[in-house]
């Protein structure tokens, strides 16, 4: 049976980058992942350019740009490891990037670009990375005494034999986007050692309409505009400007993947679809100045494609501007600038970015990822934080196995060494 300092199932991007450091400072560190490819979330994210960090990211506030039912508790993390600090990373390797929108920071070339930084960072601090190795089950015993006082042994059953370890890390990510193998093992490892959960959902994901009332709307797949989208009431109200992509079965792009994760079952969206203008009296004066058809000019307003959607949908907008009554131009300004609608779903977790919900935040410390179970560790997307589309994701999981690591190079026992001695 082979021993080490620390075992991180979960080779993504919260995984290697923990074990790098881990590695770094002097620790034993295996990584084992059940996929036979590992990082595919990092080779896949970004249109292939991987969004790896945001520049705008307030570490003061970070509830600002998360979702948790403690939102303050990424904080600590990512006070302690900034994005500049993954930029220094990623300039260390000679990484050309470039800033796209609202301070998303995009590989020039390729996410492969990350991938092989990552690797190099496992690389030099000795980590073995094993790829196509499933755990079985994971024991617990009480280890040597710890400097903290505690200490668990485990005994991880897996594919490639039995290993050993006095800190597990999980960083194995949540449910979304199963066709490359997402599964939910940190889950029922959480629910083994008596660890709570919040309910998992998709995030970041398209939401659909059903057929009869999107019927009209399907024809506009393909079309994207800015808008205005918000869901929620009062304190609970959230607010984007983004992009927006009509789509056969409903809605996506920027806007839409940011407020799904905001949005609840049964509840509305509300579209403003000409956010930068006053559609009612530009509307009003193409009236008292126009032979034109109201299609005509309202296509020189928004879309040309939305604008025919609308106007023939209702047989009083089909005539030239002028002879359009007021009551039918303010209602058709009011729909385009106030449309609010119910999505019936989601595109679910294969289309999901990231999953809401995980390992509850009460059962693990801030400062060291550690859960309340001695010597068990969460990083990453398998913990209740999820943040907002744009890179801020991929920095909790820098962050977060950032903490860890320098936890575990503080406070492991290390089992490896003390079984050579």
């Amino acid at each position: 049976m082979s021993t080490w300092d620390v075992v991180i199932v979960g080779a993504g991007a919260a995984g290697l980058f923990c074990a790098g450091l881990a590695g770094q400072r002097g620790l034993k560190v295996l990584v084992i992942d059940h996929s036979d490819k590992i990082a595919e979330k990092i080779r896949i994210s970004g249109g292939g350019r991987c969004n790896f960090t945001n520049r705008l990211l307030d570490a003061s506030a970070p509830q600002k740009h998360f979702i948790s039912q403690n939102p303050h508790f990424c904080r600590s993390a990512l006070s302690r490891y900034t994005p500049q600090d993954f930029i220094d990373l990623v300039q260390k390797h000679g990484i050309a990037f470039h800033e796209k929108h609202k301070g998303q920071l995009f590989c020039d070339h390729t996410a492969e670009d990350i991938i092989r930084m990552l690797l190099s960072e496992c690389a030099a601090g000795g980590v073995d990375i094993r790829s196509g190795c499933s755990v079985q089950s994971v024991q617990a015993e009480p280890g040597e005494p710890a400097p903290s006082g505690e200490s668990t042994r485990y005994t991880l059953a897996t594919s490639d034999g039995h290993l050993q370890t006095t800190s597990l890390v999980v960083a194995t990510g949540g449910l979304s986007i199963p066709k490359i193998g997402a599964s939910d093992w940190g889950y029922r490892i959480a629910c083994q050692f008596g660890l709570r959960l919040v309910a998992q959902r998709p995030g970041l994901v398209p939401l659909t309409f059903d057929g009869a009332a999107w019927a009209p709307y399907a024809q506009l797949s393909g079309l994207a505009l800015p808008v205005g989208i918000e869901t929620g009431e009062k304190k609970a109200r959230m607010h984007f400007d983004e992009d927006l992509l009509f789509t056969h079965r409903g809605l996506s792009g920027p806007g839409v993947l940011q407020i799904s994760s905001y949005w609840q079952e049964g509840t509305p969206i509300r579209l403003n679809l000409a956010p930068d203008m006053n559609l009612p009296e530009r509307l009003q004066e193409a009236k008292l100045r126009s032979k034109k058809l109201l299609g005509n000019e309202l296509a020189t307003l928004v879309p040309s494609r939305l604008a025919e959607a609308w106007v023939s949908q209702e047989p009083a907008l089909q005539r030239t501007a002028a002879d359009v009554p007021d009551k039918a131009l303010h209602k058709l300004a009011e729909a385009l600038s106030k449309w609010t609608l119910t999505p019936t779903g989601s595109e679910g977790y294969k289309k999901a970015e990231v999953t809401l919900g995980g390992v509850d935040t009460r059962d693990v410390s801030s400062q060291t990822m550690e859960s309340k179970q001695p010597g068990l560790y969460f990083i990453g997307e398998v913990m209740d934080v999820t943040g907002w589309l744009g890179g801020y994701n991929f920095q909790w999981a820098w962050a977060s196995g950032h903490a860890c690591a320098e936890a575990l190079a503080e406070g492991a026992l290390p089992l490896s060494k003390a079984n050579n001695a």
